[in-house]
């Protein structure tokens, strides 16, 4: 009975679901890779060497941050790929591509004088391979590099606190808690770890979800959300852990603030399924994406923005 109940649920729910269009789209200087959200104000990072400062409520440029271009072996200058992008007081983190395999880290600081706003803190000499770097709590730099390792790095001593080796397996997707004293990776053997940033240790592991590479997760309220090569979405709680079957490769994954809606990118047309992390219901989709989508952030409970393979910005709205 409580199983036929059930079922009668989700296929009502389905039946009542609506697809949702975005209310806006922006053209960014370049193809989009990554975006940050701070104090009503999005910071989205391409392969132009530029950032894209977004005004949430006009979604209109308001201004830019700007890299000079590569000067490449041969003398030809070439744009250079912001691979990551965050925020923290005023200041604006940066992972970029250098002449050789390896990366630099910045740090833009909009508070300093015109000239001195940009400065590098760790150069590609170093050897280091950020897949991405946040900020801390207390403003410090955290580093995960393709080869899963995590490193600690004081912005003000210019040093590593620590450099830790997490897994064997090449790295996937990285989230920080609410509170930045958490960190969840991901890697490419399907499992996901729960990490202490001041100290690194790992606190929990989840395996049960899926069973191979693990592109993207997404963690709010002690609940984990992960994307899987496996055409999984992992839902980790405190309580029980679960997953979603979809018709296709899935490639991110997003989080309510309140931990209570989930979204995926789903199928080969490229939408948004929304859906209940309490029991996996989905809901509506969010459609138009022409590319693969590549992150998704809620604003809020009812705004989202979304990137993709692609130079456009999607601007949602769930609720009017």
């Amino acid at each position: 009975m409580h199983t036929l109940i059930l079922s009668f649920i989700l296929l009502f729910s389905t039946l009542h679901a609506k697809d949702i269009k975005p209310i806006a789209t922006l053209q960014a200087s370049g193809l989009v890779s990554d975006f940050i959200e701070d104090d009503g104000l999005l910071y989205v990072g391409t392969d132009a060497g530029v950032v894209d400062i977004i005004d949430l409520f006009s979604q209109k440029i308001v201004r830019q941050i700007k890299l000079a271009p590569l000067k490449t072996l041969m003398g030809d200058y070439v744009p250079v790929r912001i691979h990551s992008v965050d925020r923290y007081e005023g200041k604006t983190l940066l992972v970029t591509s250098g002449i050789s395999a390896y990366r630099n880290v910045w740090i833009h600081d909009e508070k300093k004088p015109d000239h001195q706003k940009l400065t590098k803190i760790i150069d590609e000499t170093k050897h280091l391979m950020p897949k991405c770097a946040f900020f801390t709590k207390e403003g410090k730099v955290i580093l995960a590099t393709i080869d899963s390792d995590i490193v600690l790095y004081d912005t003000h001593e210019a040093y590593k606190l620590y450099e830790s080796h997490i897994s064997e397996s090449a790295m996937g997707g990285i989230a920080l808690s609410q509170d930045k004293k958490k960190m969840v990776i991901s890697d490419e053997s399907g499992t996901v770890r729960l990490i202490d940033i001041n100290s690194s240790s790992i606190e929990k592991t989840f395996t049960s979800e899926h069973v191979d590479n693990i592109y993207s997760v997404a963690y709010a309220k002690d609940i984990i959300l992960t994307a899987g090569q496996d055409k999984r979405v992992g839902i980790y709680s405190k309580d029980h852990a679960f997953h979603i079957k979809s018709d296709f490769l899935v490639y991110c994954v997003g989080l309510s603030p309140n931990g209570q809606m989930g979204i995926y990118s789903s199928g080969i047309e490229h939408n948004l399924q929304l859906f209940t992390t309490k029991d996996g219901r989905k809901t509506d989709r969010l459609i138009g994406h022409h590319a693969t989508p590549s992150k998704i952030l809620f604003i809020d409970k009812n705004a989202l923005v979304s990137i993709g393979d692609e130079y456009t910005i999607y601007f949602w709205v769930l609720k009017k």
